[in-house]
Parts: C-alpha cells; structure tokens; sequence
C-alpha cells in the first residue's frame, strides 16, 4: 500500500491521539454499593462530586433527534432533580425542544473526569407544570430573565446586535415591572427507563451498573462487562 500525504498526515493524527491515555484507581463499583434505586444512588455520586469541589458537576450531554433520525447532542445543566427523573430548562422553539416535540425520547450523560465516573441516562421527555417553570425563572438572575425574551434560540440572526437590540429593548419595556416568564420557555423532566453508572478501573477492566425499568415500574440491576 502507497500511504500518500493525506494518508500519513491520518496515521500521525492517530499516533498521537492513541498515545493519550489514563489508568483510573481512584475507586471501584460494585452492586451492593450501588443499591437498588438508581435516583438514590445518583444523589449519592452527585453529592461525592460536590464535596469534590468539581466545578460545573451539573453540566450534562443532552442528545434528541430529528424527524430525519439525526441525532443532536449539547451540554445543558441540571436544575432539579426528583423521584421522577431530571429537570433541564431551555427555550421550546429552539433546535432541542423542536426535536422533543416530534420525538420525546432522549438521553443524558455526566461524566466527572476528577472521579473517573460517568452516568448514562436514557428516558422520556415531559414538560414541567408552568407553576414549577414559573417559580425556576423568577429565581434566575435579571439578565438570564431578560436574555430569554431577546434570544430566539437556534435560529438563523444576521449579526449580533440583533439580540442585543432585543435585550436592550426588552430591559427598557420591564425596567418597572416583573419580568414575565416567556410563554416560549420553561422546564422538561427526563423520566429515565434506563441508568447506567460507570466506574473507571485500572486496565479498562472498568465496572458498569446498569438499571432497567421492568414492567411492574421497578427496577432491574445488571452488571456489564466493560
């Protein structure tokens, strides 16, 4: 085989790339410590990874798909979590709550590099009550408030000042007044039917805990080879 330029160039690339590597030995996972109740078990994780002092350990991989069945992934941040699954806010009309619309089904993942942990979350998507969308909003700061009026998110603008035009337009019209929480934004819950919490091991022999709704809307628990 004649490797031509390209051709070298792709081999250096993946030279260089396979050589970053790291053995995690921070911790190991096992079934009794991960319990029954995987909701449970992630307060537990989430709550280690902010006594780490981890920044931003709520910042989560969001991926939805499209009437085409392409999928679409961002980093979004969990604001609630509770016995029904996991609270994300954004606008409706943009890209991801488009895709919500025609496809509610989606997936999440963490991943705490500092405690070599990931969790893969798989579920279906429900808008929360306007009372809990509502009261989220109001807790936000001022310009978060009026950011979401003046962005229509995802869509095409010529140029910046187009929302900060809207910003600032927006910012005069509520400068007496409550901001309103914009009908076009609130909260989605992710009612998961699958959770899978990954320890990094030493030699990629790393512990996988998978959890599984049955169908009496408990939970199953299986252990995967890495």
């Amino acid at each position: 085989m004649i490797l031509t330029t390209e051709n070298k160039s792709l081999q250096e690339s993946l030279s260089h790339i396979a050589g970053i590597r790291k053995d995690y030995r921070l911790a190991a996972l096992d079934e009794e410590t991960a319990g029954h109740d995987p909701l449970a078990f992630f307060r537990k994780w989430f709550s280690e990874a902010e006594a780490s002092q981890i920044t931003e350990i709520n910042s989560m991989t969001l991926a939805t798909s499209d009437a085409n069945g392409q999928p679409h992934a961002r980093i979004v941040l969990l604001k609630g979590l509770d016995k029904d699954g996991f609270v994300f806010f954004t606008n409706y009309e943009s890209n991801k709550g488009q895709e919500i619309a025609g496809n509610p089904r989606a997936a999440l993942v963490f991943f705490w590099k500092e405690l070599e942990r990931q969790v893969r979350i798989e579920g279906i998507v429900e808008k929360i009550t306007g009372v809990d969308s509502d009261a989220y909003f109001h807790s936000r700061p001022e310009g978060s408030r009026l950011g979401a009026w003046a962005s229509p998110q995802s869509r095409k603008i010529e140029h910046r000042q187009i929302i900060e035009m809207n910003y600032a337009r927006y910012k005069d019209e509520y400068a007496h007044v409550g901001i309103p929480r914009p009908g076009h934004w609130g909260g989605y819950r992710v009612l998961p039917h699958l959770v899978e919490f990954w320890q990094g091991r030493e030699s990629r022999m790393h512990d996988r805990i998978l959890f599984g709704r049955n169908e009496k809307g408990g939970w199953d628990r299986h252990r995967l080879a890495p």
